[in-house]
């Protein structure tokens, strides 16, 4: 590791240590609906001055890194979208017609993205977050959670268990791809 790995992780921590009080001392700080976890990647992209990707993967290796601040970060998460709030009521109230226009542009923009990260990244990426997805729904749907939630936990449990976790999922993803080969 570098000198500039460093700094940049100490920095992260301590902006991800600062949103997380902040959040915690004055809730309202996340507007409308938004997601406590991306307030944080957010605010750790805009005073890092790196793209959203970047600060979400030096999120992770801190996280990775410091259990305690883990610990802490998905206890915010928990407390805004599962105890503080109750997602989704939003969009019940809208018109049959709104919905229908929501989730259209949904499902075309995730398209879209999907078929941009196969180009840019390579077709085990996007299995990858395909699963990973899958898996956070499925969380969301038994806990009765909104998914950002259920997401931060699945990144929690993985980050706790990186090594098994991340062999587990590439073996899959492997196994998918092989699989496919051969059709």
């Amino acid at each position: 590791m570098n000198l500039n790995d460093e700094l940049a992780r100490a920095r992260a921590e301590e902006i991800i240590k600062i949103e997380i009080a902040s959040v915690r001392e004055n809730p309202s700080i996340i507007k409308g609906n938004g997601c406590a976890a991306c307030h944080v990647l957010f605010a750790m992209s805009s005073k890092m001055k790196v793209s959203e990707q970047d600060a979400a993967d030096l999120l992770s290796e801190v996280l990775l890194e410091n259990s305690a601040l883990n610990d802490e970060f998905i206890n915010l998460v928990e407390d805004i979208h599962m105890r503080a709030r109750y997602m989704g009521a939003t969009f019940v109230i809208k018109n049959r017609e709104a919905k229908d226009r929501y989730i259209e542009s949904n499902f075309k923009n995730i398209l879209a993205e999907l078929l941009s990260d196969s180009s840019s990244y390579g077709k085990e990426i996007v299995l990858r977050k395909l699963i990973v997805s899958h898996v956070a729904l499925s969380i969301a749907q038994s806990l009765g959670v909104d998914y950002h939630a259920a997401t931060e936990e699945l990144y929690y449990y993985m980050r706790k268990h990186d090594e098994e976790t991340h062999a587990e999922l590439m073996g899959l993803v492997n196994s998918v791809i092989n699989k496919g080969r051969f059709r």
